[in-house]
């Protein structure tokens, strides 16, 4: 008898916000996202999705606004499109308190963040959650962003790079190297907390920061969170390879993703790295019903709901081309630009008609459409023909896309023996790689401890 393949791994994609990835679902009958602002809202999905054994929630964030389609926010402000838009930082110790073993994915933006308060920020998340806390490492692409920070326009794609560079060795250096292991104490009898010969000052001047202080917090459990990544430019897979434990890669084909997971794997050994130190997770969007002709109703009824204009609106700010101004048939090409480089060359000629078409479900990702058995099929085809390790599942009506997943494609996948049947006890770095709940030795944060 064969052995199953590897364990699919699951991240719940969210957003503080209406509007996140499919557009215009908002106004289903059943989307709940219009609570978004209700603590409530969000601690029912982290037990529903902790029932579900989900590795963890990831959540999107965007600093800026969709301003480029129409030349303003008519659209955007209309079809909720990210925008209003809270923290999602703010939520993460509520959730963690109604659930166990649940991680927390948090995107947070560097290109706006002083490293010296940023780390305490992920230090005191990774307390607080009992080592549950990952970062999504972002740089940002909104020039409305950049103005709302006082800057003129978006610094350019790779020099934005450079600097996250530079923000990562002096947050390792803050998370691993200030505090030795041991420095707590915490002896009421001798009335020492602390040891302050292994408390060590930070002293760090770069091109983008300058430093010298303690972190103010002590050792959490994991020191580094776990660290996401998205970047899928060259600079951005670069970057990806040397910093990033998880990555995200859009789908599109098989052969198309396999070849970016070899190419981020071999990057990966290119740093000093074990290929497998990466685990690569592929957005997905799946609507499942009891048979396929449920599913496929679903989708018909889904269809009648979506804004494709509104996705035509959220891409015209990822590439920065207003494609208001095209003809419906006029083929497009992007040439250099300071937002989302991967994106631009992937859709460089694209008219917008055939964007509006992809765009039909109000987004771009990947679409599994059926009964329990044929989602896990593609689901499973996904994995086991491209190299990924999971995905990152959309939610298309809020909750009731991971409601029926749950309730429908996990046993379809446990009875495979491809997914858990329960977590596995540690830190959100333990229960993915099975390891240490720091940071292994080949990884650049391991070269700041003490």
């Amino acid at each position: 008898m064969s052995q199953p393949g590897k364990q699919v791994l699951l991240n719940a994609f969210n957003m503080n916000c209406v509007g996140h990835i499919h557009h215009g679902m908002w106004t289903h009958p059943l989307d709940q996202s219009v609570d978004f602002n209700s603590l409530n809202y969000w601690l029912e999905l982290a037990k529903t999705l902790e029932r579900g054994l989900f590795d963890g929630l990831f959540i999107a964030d965007i600093l800026g606004v969709y301003d480029v389609y129409q030349q303003g926010i008519a659209l955007t402000a209309s079809e909720s499109i990210q925008l209003p838009v809270n923290d999602p930082l703010l939520l993460i110790p509520a959730m963690a308190s109604v659930t166990q073993h649940l991680g927390f994915g948090v995107t947070a933006n560097l290109s706006y963040e002083a490293p010296y308060p940023f780390a305490r920020r992920f230090s005191t998340l990774d307390h607080l959650t009992g080592g549950r806390i990952g970062w999504n490492i972002v740089t940002g692409y909104l020039d409305s962003a950049a103005r709302a920070m006082g800057q003129a326009q978006l610094a350019g794609h790779d020099r934005r790079y450079d600097q996250a560079d530079e923000f990562l060795e002096v947050s390792y250096q803050l998370w691993e190297g200030s505090w030795e292991d041991d420095a707590v104490l915490a002896d009421k009898q001798r009335r020492l907390y602390a040891d302050s010969q292994k408390i060590h000052s930070i002293r760090h001047h770069g091109e983008f920061y300058q430093l010298e202080g303690y972190h103010l917090s002590s050792p959490s459990p994991q020191c580094t969170p776990l660290l996401f990544q998205a970047g899928s430019s060259e600079r951005g897979s670069r970057f990806a390879a040397q910093h990033a434990e998880c990555t995200f890669v859009s789908g599109g084909s098989l052969q198309g993703t396999r070849a970016q997971v070899e190419k981020l794997r071999q990057a990966a050994r290119e740093q000093g790295r074990q290929p497998d130190d990466i685990k690569v997770f592929m957005g997905v969007s799946v609507i499942v019903a009891a048979t396929e002709a449920e599913a496929h109703s679903k989708h018909q009824e889904y269809l009648r709901y979506a804004s494709p204009e509104a996705g035509l609106a959220h891409f015209s700010s990822s590439v920065g081309i207003d494609f208001a101004q095209f003809g419906l048939d006029q083929p497009v090409s992007s040439g250099p630009t300071r937002a989302i480089e991967s994106v631009s060359k992937a859709f460089d000629g694209w008219t917008p008609r055939r964007l509006l078409e992809q765009h039909a479900l109000g987004g771009r990702y990947t679409l599994i459409v059926g009964s329990p058995s044929q989602v896990a099929d593609q689901l499973l085809k996904w994995v086991d023909e491209t190299g990924i390790d999971g995905f990152n599942l959309t939610r298309i009506v809020n909750p009731q896309s991971y409601i029926d997943f749950i309730d429908l494609v996990v046993p379809e996948l446990q009875q495979r023996g491809r997914y858990k049947t329960a977590y596995p006890s540690g830190t959100f770095r333990e229960k993915l790689f099975g390891q240490s709940a720091r940071l292994p030795a080949t990884h650049p944060a391991a070269q700041a401890r003490r």
